[in-house]
């Protein structure tokens, strides 16, 4: 029996013998002479070149190669094993270091391309101590490591990404000053990434500044600059941003779509309307054309403003200019149209999309389901959501949540309920606004067993209420009359740090009221004024009523006063209860009132 290789002076090892069946079998399969080495060795770098789609063909490509007596050299191994770092999803980094393991075993020696690969793997890995270990080791194998910059920048990186910020900066002072490495545009650019990405936009600067004051270093690049101004943005720092914007044009670099994207991002988000539309007016001077990004963002912020006609019109004027609307596009019309009520019109956007072939997403229909929701067509949501289902889109917990608070405000808690089942049959896990929502739909109802289930049923599934539902907790147990009872739920909310909010304020301030606990009730709106969080006109109307119903009428006029200097007016129960007591009509009991 003749092997393959034996032409070429190869043993016979059946163990070892090229595996014709696993090519033929193999969607990579390509006619080549198996019996000659340098054949397999050219479908093998063809096939690095091509890329892969799974780790199982590399993984049998290695062993092929480490198999014969006269093996390839490194540098196809490097090739082989580098490649299969591309296919990132897969998380190779453990399976090549352990390749090389079997490589160095064979005898084969690395080299410094094998190094760079085992630090990167390393790094990756989150052990960037052993990604220290092979700049030693690059050194002891006679690789000069002040040269090695790729090696460097991969332990720079890994530090970075490790969120080891500060021994990548010592590391790289370290390099410079004692070791004489001059770092490059990667180095750099690392370093001034990884310091806006944890909002040290002040330290990269610094780098910045360091590289323009170094005559014979490299130079800064428009991705370093565009990434130090998004990072400036993000922090608010508008005013450097647009210094830096300045610095950059004078140094000879020129913005792209990108650097005008963020700063108008950036004004916009600080309120800046009239610089945004300077800097895009700037935009356009320049010759750069606004892109789906550009024209997203300011159809987002028109219809954010519920300038939703101004959006409309925006996106007619990107389909002029060749710029094609993509998912974003519809959903912040979308967005723009649920916030007016105006679901006709939405209902024609989406209708838009479909026909431009323009794919909806859970997004899409989250939106329709909650517009529908708000003005109360539940039906019209129920439809969406099927429609939702029909379409091979997945219902997020959004969806269910705004659907199950909708029907639970109709009165509907039985197909509430069901929904609520229906969504963890899908896997889907229902959040602390979905328990809320049910929970309060069986509170209105009086369903308090099911409520109190319901609660336990959230304790023990690891959910922690929310203030929204220490809020219906509060309100249904001043309406017993459990006042002590209440007081200790306040108590342990405050000390599980939870910060009341208005709702929860003015629910306290009703119940108070309720109970005839005027003095208590001022108290809870003195110590709002404290804490920052002001008095509303609901606050002021409520304590006014309640001061009515006791027949206070002296500290309902004191109260009415400052609710005016206040900027706020009594509403229309207000009103009718001061006319009732002026014309000696007893007033309706405060639960119905209020």
């Amino acid at each position: 029996m003749s092997s393959p290789f034996s032409k070429l002076g190869f043993p016979f090892q059946p163990h070892f013998q090229f595996n014709y069946r696993h090519f033929c079998d193999s969607a990579h399969f390509k006619a080549i002479a198996i019996d000659d080495s340098r054949a397999f060795l050219d479908y093998v770098r063809e096939q690095c070149q091509l890329g892969f789609t799974n780790l199982k063909f590399p993984i049998n490509l290695f062993h092929q190669m480490i198999s014969p007596v006269r093996r390839p050299s490194i540098i196809d191994f490097n090739r082989l094993l580098a490649a299969m770092l591309k296919l990132k999803r897969l998380h190779p980094h453990s399976t090549v270091i352990s390749l090389f393991r079997k490589l160095d075993l064979s005898g084969t020696r690395p080299d410094l391309c094998s190094i760079r690969i085992l630090a990167n793997c390393y790094c990756h890995l989150g052990r960037v101590d052993f990604g220290y270990s092979f700049l030693a080791k690059s050194v002891k194998l006679g690789y000069p490591f002040e040269s090695d910059l790729v090696l460097f920048n991969t332990i720079i990186n890994g530090l970075v990404h490790n969120n080891q910020l500060p021994q990548a900066v010592e590391l790289l002072d370290v390099a410079v000053v004692k070791l004489g490495i001059q770092p490059d545009i990667v180095t750099y650019c690392t370093m001034v990434k990884g310091l806006c990405g944890i909002g040290d936009s002040a330290r990269a600067l610094h780098f910045l500044h360091r590289m323009n004051s170094t005559p014979s270093g490299c130079k800064p690049d428009l991705i370093m600059y565009n990434t130090i101004i998004h990072g400036l943005c993000k922090d608010k720092l508008i005013t450097e941003a647009l210094n830096l914007f300045a610095a950059m044009k004078t140094e000879g670099i020129y913005p792209n779509v990108f650097t005008y994207n963020t700063l108008i991002r950036g004004m916009f988000n600080l309120g800046h309307k009239v610089e945004a539309k300077e800097m895009l007016v700037g935009m356009t001077e320049s010759n750069i054309a606004p892109d789906v990004i550009t024209y997203n963002m300011l159809i987002h912020i028109q219809c954010k403003d519920t300038m939703v006609d101004e959006a409309q019109a925006l996106m007619q004027i990107m389909t002029d200019q060749g710029v094609a609307p993509d998912v974003h596009t519809y959903n912040a019309l979308l967005v723009g149209y649920c916030l007016c009520g105006q679901m006709d019109k939405a209902r024609e956007v989406f209708d838009l999309m479909v026909q431009t072939h323009c794919q909806p997403d859970v997004v899409t229909y989250s939106t329709l389901i909650n517009g529908y929701v708000k003005l109360k067509r539940i039906d019209k949501a129920l439809d969406m959501m099927q429609e939702m289902i029909e379409q091979g889109i997945a219902p997020d917990v959004v969806a269910f949540s705004t659907l199950i608070d909708g029907l639970c405000r109709s009165n509907r808690i039985p197909m509430a309920r069901q929904l609520f089942n229906d969504m963890q049959t899908y896997g889907i896990k229902p959040s602390v606004c979905t328990y809320g929502a049910l929970f309060d739909g069986l509170c209105k109802t009086a369903q308090f067993d099911e409520a109190e289930a319901l609660l336990k049923e959230m304790e023990s599934n690891g959910i922690a209420p929310n203030i929204v539902i220490y809020t219906i907790l509060i309100d249904i147990m001043y309406d017993a009359g459990r006042v002590k009872d209440t007081e200790n739920l306040v108590s342990v909310l405050l000390s599980r740090g939870m910060v009341p909010d208005h709702i929860t304020y003015n629910t306290m301030i009703r119940g108070l009221c309720k109970n005839g606990l005027l003095s208590k009730a001022r108290g809870i709106l003195n110590k709002m004024k404290q804490i920052g969080c002001s008095p509303d006109g609901t606050t002021y109307n409520t304590i006014i009523r309640g001061f009515i119903f006791n027949n206070d009428l002296r500290n309902a006029l004191c109260f009415r006063d400052i609710m005016v200097y206040e900027g706020f007016e009594a509403d229309a129960d207000t009103l009718s209860l001061f006319c009732n007591h002026i014309s000696h009509d007893k007033p309706e009991s405060f639960s119905r009132r209020c």
